[in-house]
């Protein structure tokens, strides 16, 4: 038992093992042919230019993002994540008993001021 516990965790080091290998080879390869003059170097200010879906960019590089959107983005992510987390407890509450019951209502109940500070807020409209 002791051993598949080890072996679980050797497995992880493997893959963490790769994962930093393997795009520190790259870059390391790259630096390399650059300096050994096989991967081509050809600076264009094309090249540099912003790109945007095919179209002309309008304005410099810093344009103003409306924060709104990202408001918007946040209130999706904080209750995406809580459906995450109420979902598995809501198919095993036979098991978990009262105290999971509890522990989960006071989750939504934070949750549920959260919703209602961003409605108050005004947050939740679109302008």
């Amino acid at each position: 038992m002791l051993e598949d516990y080890f072996r679980q965790y050797g497995l992880i080091a493997i893959f963490a093992l790769v994962a930093i290998i393997v795009p520190s080879s790259m870059l390391v390869l790259s630096l390399l042919f650059s300096r050994i003059r096989i991967r081509p170097v050809k600076p264009n200010p094309i090249k540099s230019d912003i790109y945007e879906c095919g179209m002309e960019t309008i304005g410099g590089r810093w344009g103003q993002f409306n924060f709104r959107y990202y408001m918007y983005a946040l209130l999706f992510v904080i209750f995406d994540v809580a459906v995450v987390f109420v979902y598995p407890w809501a198919v095993q509450l036979g098991k978990l008993g009262l105290f999971a019951l509890l522990q989960m209502t006071a989750f939504l109940i934070i949750l549920g001021f959260g919703w209602i500070y961003a409605w108050g807020k005004k947050d939740l409209e679109w302008r």
